[in-house]
């Protein structure tokens, strides 16, 4: 982590003594803990962004088409 930003982040009693526990327990600092939840954050917003790109070519449909759909369907 040769290029890692120092940042103050502020977290609740509660939290922060977990996050210590686990690292403890895990052999692991709460910096890489803290790297890893954040980048699987920004993973699954990522994969969020893709999913809404493959969709954006769907034709739309109202709410109250869809529930007349449901209803012909017998399902409502």
């Amino acid at each position: 982590m040769s290029d890692a930003r120092r940042v103050t982040v502020y977290f609740e009693p509660d939290v922060h003594r977990a996050l210590k526990l686990k690292a403890a327990s895990s052999d692991r600092s709460v910096s890489e803990m803290v790297n890893d939840a954040v980048r699987m954050t920004l993973a699954e917003d990522a994969e969020d962004l893709d999913a809404f790109e493959k969709r954006a070519q769907e034709p739309e449909l109202a709410f109250e088409e869809f529930v007349k759909g449901l209803r012909r369907r017998g399902k409502l």
